[in-house]
């Protein structure tokens, strides 16, 4: 005869969590001193500090140019620090176009170096970033 577990007490990502519980999970996390550091900087700055982790950089562009994830990735890190500097639109323009990757609706742009020699535009290339906030 097999017993059903008793309900768990610890509150998983899936399951809806209460603000006040929200607060107690993010000030226990707060006790890893890695992560107790970061206490010190504003969202706006933490957000900078993930897109420039995410972005993608002039030495790993021919690798992950065509990367989708990691090029939605880089866009929802923007839309986070236009969306903290108070500028939604932009923001929604950075999470429509994170969309677009995952949804295979753009490609990647040339590479910056051989760009000057491509004389046609191609309408499906990818946004060039500008610069954030």
């Amino acid at each position: 005869m097999s017993q059903t577990p008793p309900p768990s007490t610890h509150s998983t990502e899936s399951s809806p969590t209460p603000n006040r519980n929200r607060s107690a999970l993010w000030q226990t996390k707060l006790q890893d001193p890695t992560l107790a550091a970061l206490a010190d900087y504003t969202p706006r700055d933490l957000a900078r500090a993930l897109l420039e982790r995410l972005r993608v950089d002039e030495q790993d562009w021919h690798r992950l140019k065509g990367d989708r994830h990691v090029r939605a990735r880089e866009q929802v890190a923007a839309a986070l620090v236009f969306m903290l500097a108070d500028q939604p639109d932009e923001a929604r323009q950075r999470l429509a176009h994170a969309l677009d990757w995952l949804d295979r609706r753009v490609s990647a742009p040339p590479c910056p170096d051989h760009s000057s020699r491509n004389t046609k535009p191609n309408t499906q290339q990818s946004n060039p970033q500008s610069e954030t906030p």
